[in-house]
């Protein structure tokens, strides 16, 4: 599958997603810069990754992020996202959506226990 395609799948699946979310998580989700990449590699810490990540925070939490002056983003690797579903549209979608709810949680100061806790790990 072609990188524009996931692009496009993904972007809608999010925009569809949001519409839905509570607005307070609404609002912290337009907060939040989303990158669309193959897979790891275009970041400057990259080379600590395994490889095989569907996505991943960076930056300071809600928490944390007036302080720091970084912005925060989620950065959704698609093409591995595409293989872990073993290549099928709809399960994609579906864990497009699921892996930015993780990466938001982080964002909103969730641990992993906390972010599993909410079914979205």
């Amino acid at each position: 599958m072609n990188f524009e395609t996931l692009s496009q799948w993904a972007d809608e699946e999010l925009k569809s997603l949001v519409k839905i979310l509570p607005k307070d998580i609404q609002d912290a989700a337009a907060k939040v810069a989303v990158a669309f990449e193959e897979k790891p590699g275009q970041g400057t810490a990259d080379d600590e990754l395994d490889g095989d990540e569907l996505g991943l925070f960076e930056g300071p939490s809600a928490m944390d992020e007036d302080a720091t002056g970084e912005l925060p983003r989620i950065r959704l690797f698609l093409t591995n996202l595409w293989e872990w579903v073993g290549e099928e549209e709809h399960d994609y979608r579906d864990e497009v959506g699921t892996t930015f709810l993780h990466e938001l949680g982080h964002y909103l100061g969730w641990d992993e226990d906390e972010v599993a806790d909410r079914g979205l790990e």
